[in-house]
């Protein structure tokens, strides 16, 4: 276990790096303005279940394995790029009138939990980012074990912010739902969200 004052470090750190809005808050901001906030809370611990999964990879040594490996990397950054626009064009196809029905029962939320640990488990930005910054906050011995406590502590600050989004993208869903215009137009920018993250990701990384 990592002393106080190395633990106040992370969790400092952590906070910095978690409010950035990344792929998986627009995810979840997103399906909560469309779906309900319910949608955003199963979306939410679906990311953050993908955080784990990327822990344990990189206590395993897996994620170093991918980050060393040309082909497992672009493999990963283009199969993350592909989900990303295949939810492009999904919103796009999306019936209007659908976007704020019932969330809960029109999509079961086992199935929002897994595309949300999908958003976060093909994102290689994420593998490298556990490779580089928990080792700063790792001191002695038992490197794998402080890899574990260091990542459950990051994957549960990492849920208090999502179920924010979450939450405030139900209150912004009851003034969404009363702009004809807006929902007109949401599924148009939602879709141009998700291209554009999509080729981010194809971009980045491209030369490794």
């Amino acid at each position: 276990m990592p002393e106080s004052s190395t633990l106040a470090a992370f969790v400092l750190a952590s906070a910095a790096l978690i409010v950035v809005p990344g792929p998986n808050l627009i995810y979840i901001l997103n399906a909560t303005l469309s779906q309900g906030r319910r949608a955003g809370v199963m979306c939410a611990i679906g990311v953050e279940i993908g955080t784990l999964v990327h822990v344990i990879a990189g206590a395993l040594g897996i994620a170093a394995v991918i980050a060393s490996s040309t082909v497992a990397y672009q493999t990963l950054r283009i199969a993350g790029a592909v989900y990303l626009a295949f939810l492009a064009l999904r919103a796009l196809q999306q019936p209007v009138e659908l976007l704020f029905g019932d969330p809960m029962s029109r999509r079961h939320w086992l199935q929002l939990i897994r595309e949300g640990a999908l958003v976060n488990l093909l994102n290689p930005k994420v593998v490298i980012f556990f490779l580089a910054f928990l080792p700063q906050f790792m001191r002695g011995a038992n490197a794998h074990g402080q890899a574990i406590v260091l990542g459950a502590i990051f994957a549960l600050m990492g849920l208090c912010i999502d179920l924010t989004y979450a939450v405030t993208g139900g209150l912004l869903r009851g003034w969404l739902t009363s702009q004809p215009t807006v929902i007109r137009w949401q599924r148009y920018f939602t879709a141009a969200l998700y291209l554009s993250l999509a080729l981010v990701t194809l971009l980045s990384g491209a030369e490794s």
